[in-house]
């Protein structure tokens, strides 16, 4: 019999109204493990499911720090030889963040699958207990070793690097853009469709907090790249226009950062294509001289907690951050 280990972090999955004092209609995390385990309608017939209730938080409040220690739990409970694989609700709002975090992190091929709802628990349509038992049976299914950590909405399950949130109530909030989901659940069956490309996982034992992330908008100035690197930032991430391209006020703030000693990262701010240094006055080529890093396809929050734990390990970006792509 296949052992998951349920791991609880809050998030609308775990939500009711009224959780709140003095606030009766404020939605908040307030339901454990335990009752999310016992609200499942699907009996789950031939797997065992453990709880874990590791924290109860929105996830718009969970901080680079409480992402790195879920990703030490899921790893802790793989490291159990009777542990078949790990289940992790978590909010929506961040969990794309979480989730990558975990696959970059966890060294196990075992399955670690991040799911949650739209809907909060005590909406009588809610998608928390369904989510639930397809993302256990995921996690259940040895075709899904070596997938890395996955996000499952809607009977969909797509690749952590690949997957974002990309409706702010829908219940198949998550895609992956031009990659593609890797499979679907469908009645209990797990479908594959395709499989990610081999990932690498970072030794870290912590998470520098310090990256921080710019979004690039018609006529921004250098002002906050200038206040960031000033106020002390492990690196930039610049969500740029286009194949990876700014206003020159801003090209030429990066030359002086990057050369102070503050790693720049540019990303583009469109949800799919690759950022190439390619066009002059501001744009990628002037970003590649003054010693930007160039992100690929990664999204800008997703380079951010990759530099972040590449940073935590004592590894230099211009080296390693390309590897990792």
């Amino acid at each position: 019999m296949p052992l998951i280990q349920l791991v609880t972090t809050g998030g609308t999955i775990a939500s009711r109204a009224g959780g709140q004092p003095d606030h009766a209609a404020d939605v908040v995390a307030a339901i454990g493990g335990a009752a999310l385990r016992a609200a499942l309608h699907d009996p789950l017939d031939g797997i065992e499911l453990r709880v874990d209730d590791f924290c109860r938080i929105g996830s718009s409040a969970i901080d680079l720090d409480l992402a790195f220690r879920i990703a030490q739990r899921v790893g802790e409970h793989l490291e159990d030889p009777a542990c078949d694989g790990v289940v992790v609700t978590h909010g929506t709002d961040t969990m794309e963040e979480s989730a990558y975090l975990a696959d970059l992190l966890v060294g196990s091929d075992k399955p670690v699958v991040f799911t949650g709802a739209q809907r909060s628990a005590d909406e009588p349509d809610t998608d928390g207990p369904r989510n639930i038992a397809d993302a256990v049976r995921l996690a259940a299914d040895p075709a899904a070793r070596g997938l890395g950590a996955l996000i499952l909405f809607e009977g969909d399950f797509h690749a952590a690097r690949d997957a974002t949130k990309t409706h702010t109530s829908r219940t198949d909030t998550f895609r992956s853009a031009e990659h593609g989901k890797l499979g679907d659940v469908d009645a209990g069956e797990v479908r594959i469709h395709r499989r990610p490309p081999p990932r690498r996982t970072i030794a870290a034992e912590r998470i520098d907090p310090g990256v921080e992330l710019i979004r690039l908008a018609m006529g921004s100035s250098d002002k906050l790249l200038r206040f960031a690197a000033s106020s002390g930032a492990s690196a930039i991430v610049l969500e740029c226009f286009g194949r990876g391209n700014a206003p020159p006020v801003v090209a030429a703030a990066v030359a002086e950062i990057v050369a102070a000693g503050t790693p720049v990262i540019v990303t583009s701010r469109c949800p799919e294509g690759r950022v190439r240094p390619i066009y002059g006055n501001g744009g990628g080529k002037d970003l590649e001289r003054a010693g930007a890093l160039f992100a690929g396809d990664l999204a800008g929050p997703k380079a951010r907690i990759l530099a972040a734990l590449l940073l935590a390990a004592g590894l230099p970006l211009a080296e390693h951050f390309a590897a990792h792509l």
